[in-house]
């Protein structure tokens, strides 16, 4: 297995799909000749050429409508957008166009085409990078929402998501880009959606977070460890399809849950979770579900740190639930 980082194992990942199936291209701003701003697309128009890699204009509509008419007719797109935070001038091609094709249609034509974007804080990008808005994406029926916190991760999702014929929205947690270094399977590898992964097994305590927040969720389970909790992490990997019965599995076994995402509080993805467990497992809870969130404010620069969760806030969490 090769050592890498969460963005090697994507661009390695591109260039091993793109050489097995002709029908993938890549487009976006400046992924073909700089290789994308984070160098997620390094190497790959020199590889397979600006037919299959290319750069367009400054128009995530265009960029994002283009992708959709070529998926319609057998090409297999991988749109990237430089930050998630520049995807809602493309907003309405995704809702209303991307994700409902196939429904529309009775079946007759489907749209396999994924976008990836980098989202989330942690790098000092203010306010105009660093959103977390996967939540509007998770509410609109047809598509797949898909969160790697691995490197391993990263190439199995990302090879399953680009073979799968719906279409997906593949958000990279730009935090841990090079971060976080891990085993990454050479060859062929993928893993499915929809199947979140037990991060650590325990008892007392179940987390329930994707992304960046998985580090976190790690880093307080070994201070929760020490004061005697014995704490259960899920990755969710995918919000939708989501793995409903690992997160009862889990529930039913500690009874206490909390809930950790970098998104707004207020409809974010938690919001979701909590009802879930609620309508699904409320007999096994022995104290009510906490939340570990971003605020309902822009995100602000000069505050990053005190606006995303971290150790502090989710070890709180964890307290007040293990004494309710």
């Amino acid at each position: 297995m090769a050592n890498m980082t969460l963005i090697q194992a994507v661009n390695s990942t591109l260039h091993y799909e793109m050489n097995r199936d002709n029908s993938i291209v890549v487009l976006g701003e400046d992924v073909g000749r700089e290789g994308g701003v984070f160098r997620a697309t390094d190497g790959l128009q020199k590889t397979f050429g600006e037919q299959r890699v290319f750069d367009t204009p400054l128009s995530e509509s265009g960029i994002v409508g283009t992708a959709v008419g070529m998926a319609l007719y057998g090409i297999r797109p991988v749109v990237e957008i430089q930050f998630l935070d520049f995807i809602y001038p493309a907003f309405d091609q995704i809702v209303s166009e991307m994700a409902k094709f196939r429904y529309r249609s009775g079946g007759k034509y489907t749209v396999p085409m994924v976008i990836r974007a980098p989202f989330g804080g942690g790098i000092k990008g203010g306010h105009y990078h660093s959103q977390s808005p996967e939540a509007y994406f998770c509410h609109t029926a047809g598509l797949y929402v898909v969160v790697p916190s691995t490197p391993a991760d990263a190439k199995g999702l990302l090879l399953s998501s680009i073979r799968d014929n719906n279409p997906v929205i593949f958000l990279e947690p730009k935090k841990i880009y090079r971060a976080v270094k891990g085993e990454v399977p050479e060859g062929e590898y993928t893993v499915p959606l929809g199947k979140a992964r037990v991060v650590k097994e325990g008892t007392d305590l179940t987390i329930l977070t994707y992304g960046a927040m998985v580090y976190t969720a790690k880093e307080t389970e070994k201070h929760a460890r020490d004061h005697g909790y014995n704490i259960e992490i899920i990755d969710l990997r995918t919000l939708v399809p989501l793995d409903i019965e690992t997160i009862l599995q889990s529930v039913r076994k500690t009874s206490r849950v909390v809930i950790v995402h970098e998104g707004p509080r207020t409809s974010g993805f938690g919001a979701e979770l909590s009802a879930l467990i609620a309508e699904k497992a409320i007999d096994s809870l022995a104290a009510p579900i906490k939340r570990v969130t971003g605020y309902d404010t822009p995100f602000p620069y000069s505050l990053e740190n005190w606006y995303m969760p971290d150790e502090c806030k989710v070890f709180k969490a964890i307290d007040e639930v293990m004494n309710w």
